[in-house]
Formats: C-alpha cells, sequence, structure tokens
C-alpha cells in the first residue's frame, strides 16, 4: 500500500477542480508532432511520473512522459488532446519531473472549442496560457483567467524535449438548463462537476477517488485513511454539480476487505455564501441526510427508503466510523 503524497506547494484550484485530462474521464492525446523518444499518451498519466534507472526501449532511455527527439530545424512541437470534457480551465500543472537535461526551456497552451469532431488545419485556436519558462524536474502551476471553456488543448513546447504530465485544472460544463428533471444524475459525480471541499485525512487514498468513474480497480482506488488512534470519526465534504434532491445512494467499498469502515452516515444541506472553511466548520451541525448504516466489505450498499427528505441540497459531508476505506460514493439525484 503506498501513501499517497501530494505537492505542499500545489495551489487551490488543484484540489478544488477535477483533472480534465484524465484518461479515466475520458481524455486523450490526438496528435503531435513528434514522440520519439516516449508516447505523448503517457503525458496524461493520472499516476506521479516515475524514473527506472537501466530502463531503455530501442529509441533510447525509458521516460515517464511525453518526449521528442532533439530538433535540428526551425520550429516546435506540439501536442494536441482532448478534454474528458468541456470544462472551463481554472488552472494547469506543467509537470517537468525526472527531465533534467532534457526539458524544453519554454511551453504554451491554446484551446479550442469543437461541436462535434477533431481538431483540423481550419481549427482556430486561442490562447490559453502564454508562453512560459520551464525548469527541469519542477511542476509549473499557472492558475488560468478565463470564462470560456474548451474541449482540446494544444500544448506546445519550444523548441522539443520531454514534459512528464500534463494536468489540466477545469470546471465541467453541463447544460442543466436542458437536462430532463426527472431524470436521475450523480451528482458528485467528477465529471458532472462535484468536487471535495475538505477532508480531515486522506494518508493511504485520496477523498477525490470516491467520485471518479466506474468501480475501483484496485484498494489504492480510493479514498482510504490512517488508523485512528483516538475518539472521534474521519470525514469528506462534498460540492454537488448542481443543487438536487437526493434519492438514491451508493457506498461501495470494493477491494476494502480488513479495513473497511465500521459505519457510515452522511449529513447535507443548501449552503450559500461563506468560504470553504467555514463550510466545514458548519458542516458538524447539519441535519442528517443518511442515517448511521453497518457497512460490509467489498460491497456496493445501496440505500433509498432511509435517506431523509430534506429538500434540495448543494454539500454533503460523508462520514466513515472509525476511520478506513471507501472506493466510491454515488448520489442520484433529480435536479432542484
Amino acid at each position: 500500500m503506498a501513501i499517497i503524497t501530494t505537492d505542499p506547494n500545489a495551489p487551490e484550484f488543484t484540489r478544488r477542480y477535477p483533472n480534465l485530462a484524465d484518461p479515466r474521464l475520458g481524455a486523450s492525446t490526438l496528435a503531435c508532432s513528434d514522440d520519439f523518444f516516449a508516447d505523448m499518451a503517457r503525458m496524461l498519466n493520472p499516476e506521479p511520473a516515475v524514473f527506472i534507472p537501466g530502463k531503455y526501449d530501442t529509441n533510447g532511455k525509458w521516460m515517464d512522459g511525453w518526449e521528442s527527439r532533439r530538433k535540428r530545424v526551425n520550429g516546435h512541437d506540439w501536442c494536441i488532446l482532448k478534454l474528458a470534457r468541456a470544462g472551463i480551465i481554472q488552472g494547469v500543472d506543467l509537470d517537468t519531473s525526472h527531465f533534467t537535461g532534457n526539458y524544453p526551456p519554454a511551453a504554451s497552451i491554446e484551446g479550442a472549442m469543437l461541436a462535434q469532431g477533431e481538431p483540423d488545419a481550419q481549427t482556430q485556436w486561442e490562447e490559453v496560457l502564454p508562453s512560459v519558462n520551464l525548469q527541469g524536474n519542477s511542476h509549473h502551476y499557472h492558475a488560468i483567467q478565463s470564462s470560456r471553456a474548451y474541449t482540446h488543448l494544444r500544448l506546445n513546447i519550444y523548441p522539443d524535449g520531454g514534459v512528464a504530465r500534463l494536468r489540466v485544472y477545469a470546471q465541467p460544463q453541463t447544460d442543466w438548463a436542458a437536462a430532463d428533471r426527472q431524470q436521475l444524475f450523480d451528482l458528485i459525480a467528477m465529471e458532472n462537476g462535484g468536487h471535495i471541499v475538505g477532508t480531515n485525512n486522506q494518508h493511504f487514498g485520496l477523498a477525490s477517488s470516491l467520485l471518479m468513474p466506474g468501480r475501483g480497480v484496485n484498494m489504492g482506488d480510493g479514498w482510504e485513511t490512517r488508523r485512528r488512534r483516538e475518539p472521534g470519526n474521519d470525514w469528506c465534504i462534498i460540492a454537488l454539480a448542481h443543487p438536487g434532491i437526493v434519492e438514491k445512494i451508493e457506498v461501495d467499498t470494493c477491494h476494502f476487505k480488513g479495513n473497511y469502515p465500521d459505519r457510515c452516515m452522511i449529513q447535507a444541506a443548501s449552503m450559500q455564501g461563506g468560504t470553504e472553511t467555514s463550510l466545514i466548520t458548519q458542516s458538524m451541525f447539519w441535519p442528517v441526510l443518511l442515517p448511521e448504516q453497518p457497512l460490509q466489505m467489498d460491497r456496493q450498499h445501496d440505500y433509498a427508503n432511509e435517506i431523509s427528505a430534506l429538500g434540495p441540497i448543494t454539500h454533503i459531508r460523508f462520514n466513515i466510523f472509525p476511520d478506513g476505506g471507501v472506493s466510491r460514493l454515488r448520489l442520484w439525484s433529480r435536479l432542484a
């Protein structure tokens, strides 16, 4: 079991918004000018980049990221990717981890909004991030000030080199006004715009994993806290993508066997104003949406009749007793 470590210098947008360049959500690389040394698809790998001493392939040293060959002509290299869905970009991370003598000195990002199809020679690209300097073996966080939504991005590197990871933190765009008010939506799903507001502990697994699509692939693909050695319980607070009326809840302990929580409980409220810090304080007094329920190992737990009629809500507090791991959480709701 690996301890999950997060960059202590990462800005708030990395915790608030989903990474729409995550292939688990549907993102993909489409084309690039050159990926002789390292396949462009590796740049979107959701896992942190690694360095494997002594690993080589037929083209040279194996590197965990996208790497082009040394350019001997005028110009620069580029890579086009499709985001998991249209989103308003709040920030990016250009990560050159493990690239030292082979990182690009500079990079920029352009965006395009396409209703259908893929970019071609006629696509109009707009500047998202102007050219910025890069350093080797470093994260480069840049907040983006834009109100435009994009479906595709083009990463330009000047003139060549390697980028370990590209993270694109964005607010997913959904046309809720056109959505069926009688249909049930998982309003905390990351692809719909749900996000983690805060959590007291995520030592072994990130709370944001609760909001990912599908079932967990292993025990590392879920929210898991450390073993609690003092009174109390662990919790995380989640913001819904849209105010909703909850009708079904699923708590999935997939792969968690000797470390699943004994019980869970959900509080909820309709909140306006304040900050994420103040929400954490207020959440202690929110009414109960789902009373305490016993949990079992490696199982999907479904609740409907147990849910309290609280009306429209915007946030939930998911409590586990006393600690442990949960793979996924679903909040099937009607739009309010």
